[in-house]
């Protein structure tokens, strides 16, 4: 793959950030990195943690591409209620209990990001983060998100983009924050690394 005019590739395998970009205009690759998004249970640094694990993603990406000229984009989400860090659920049962956590408080957003130069190394790697405040939750309810299959993939459980936003009352921050990816902030990110891509379509 050639690197000339700047190309962005996005280094995730996330339907709902590749729809954020798509629909944000930009013109894009995806080349999903494999890297373990292995999270401590708890954390005073929440936003180190998402940035870590956002560069690594990138990194690993823009390793296997030898030209310069590419920048590459990596995100990770995670949910933060106290010190807790709350990643994706492994399974139904993991993703009840973790709406049963979050059900009647206000937990925390934060999306690491980090833009990686291939050829170089060069890297920019920031945060987001943003208030979310769920309702409570009936038993019944929860049961029957999870088993209509939006609760798997997402950190928090909940895919505020789809049915879960039922469950919010209010956003304090960014919304494409809560769906994966804020969007304001890859676009000031990329401004600040002097992107010269093909910008927006």
């Amino acid at each position: 793959m050639g690197c000339g005019g700047g190309k962005l590739i996005l280094a995730s395998a996330s339907e709902r950030r590749r729809a954020l970009l798509a629909e944000a205009g930009y013109e894009f690759e995806v080349r999903p990195a494999e890297v373990p998004e292995n999270l401590p249970a708890e954390s005073d640094q929440p936003a180190a943690e998402a940035e870590r694990l956002a560069e690594a993603k990138a990194r690993a990406v823009a390793a296997q591409l030898s030209e310069a000229g590419c920048w590459v984009l990596g995100a990770d989400t995670i949910v933060v209620l106290g010190r807790r860090l709350i990643g994706k659920p492994r399974d139904p049962r993991e993703a009840e209990a973790i709406l049963r956590a979050l059900s009647g408080t206000q937990h925390v957003i934060v999306t690491g990001v980090a833009l990686v130069a291939t050829g170089g190394g060069r890297a920019l790697v920031r945060h987001a983060a943003t208030r979310v405040r769920m309702r409570r939750i009936g038993e019944d309810e929860i049961r029957a998100y999870v088993a209509g299959g939006e609760a798997l993939g997402k950190a928090g459980a909940y895919a505020v983009q789809e049915s879960g936003d039922r469950f919010i009352e209010s956003i304090d921050g960014s919304f494409t924050n809560v769906v994966g990816l804020p969007m304001e902030l890859v676009g000031r990110m990329l401004a600040d690394v002097g992107w010269k891509g093909d910008g927006k379509r």
